[in-house]
This record gives C-alpha cells, structure tokens and sequence, in this order.
C-alpha cells in the first residue's frame, strides 16, 4: 500500500534528481548536487571502512569520496558508467562544504509534485524513507547522518 508523501501545505513541485547507484536509485533535491564529475581513483587510507574509498581532488580541496550503498549494508561497486557526485555538505559544519558521492552514470532531473507517493519497502540504514515515480522505487538518503558517519571516523 503506498501512502502520499506530500501534504497539502507543501510546495507544488520541486526539480530533484534521480541518482543511479549500483543496486538503488537516490532521489535527492536538485540543490544537494553541486556538480557531477568524471571517476577518478582516490587516494587510498589504509584502516577505513569500506564505504570510504578515499580523498579525490576537487577545485583545489580534498574531498572524501563514498560509496553510499557501503554504508547502507551494501557492497561498493565501480562499473563502466561511474562518475562522482559532488553534493553540498548539509550539516553545518564550518570546515566541510561538500562530500563526494560514488554514483553509477548520469543523473536525470526529475519534477516531484504532491502527487509523490510513498513506496512500502523496507529501508537500508542511512535511507529516511522511498517513494514511487512511475514504477521506480527511488530511496531518499539521510545525507546528514552520512556526514556524520565521516566526522566520527575523524575524516572531517
């Protein structure tokens, strides 16, 4: 059974971003993305968790590189069509202003409306809840609880 996400008080519509990952799709605000990059192989710390792959250069900063189904109990995966999301930090750090994010090909922009329905499926760790379009279940992410995931390792 699914559930409308929106309710009558909220905006009309919004441009997001369907974002292919290797075993899910994200669906994230079209503000969260500041660019998109072509993959490149990180800078490798020994001792880190899976979901971190590393430090890519970015406009001169150094930015931590995830996998965001790793940390989601998933596996990290890198196919033909990888390329690298940079999003804009939402947790109010000072220091941290964006994360790079592993994503397999090319973001599509998406219009969501109050028509947004709620997908009953079950929700991975670090996913806040899934909807519908069309017949794609798309996950949203608790990209807040992802930074934090990098300050308790002491990597922001």
């Amino acid at each position: 059974m699914s559930q409308v996400v929106a309710t009558p008080n909220t905006v009309n519509s919004l441009t997001a971003l369907l974002v292919p990952l290797a075993d899910r799709s994200l669906l994230l605000p079209n503000v969260a993305v500041a660019e998109l990059v072509a993959y490149r192989t990180p800078q490798v710390g020994a001792g880190m968790p899976a979901w971190f792959l590393g430090q890519i250069g970015w406009r001169d900063l150094s930015l931590p590189l995830l996998s965001f189904e790793a940390a989601s109990d998933g596996q990290v995966q890198v196919g033909s069509g990888a390329r690298v999301a940079i999003l804009n930090a939402l947790g109010g750090r000072a220091k941290v202003k964006f994360i790079a994010l592993l994503v397999q090909g090319i973001p599509r922009s998406v219009r969501v409306g109050a028509e947004l329905l709620r997908a009953d499926v079950a929700l991975s760790p670090l996913e806040l809840d899934a909807v519908l379009i069309g017949e794609d279940v798309l996950k949203i992410p608790d990209l807040i609880a992802l930074e934090q995931k990098l300050e308790d390792l002491g990597l922001i």
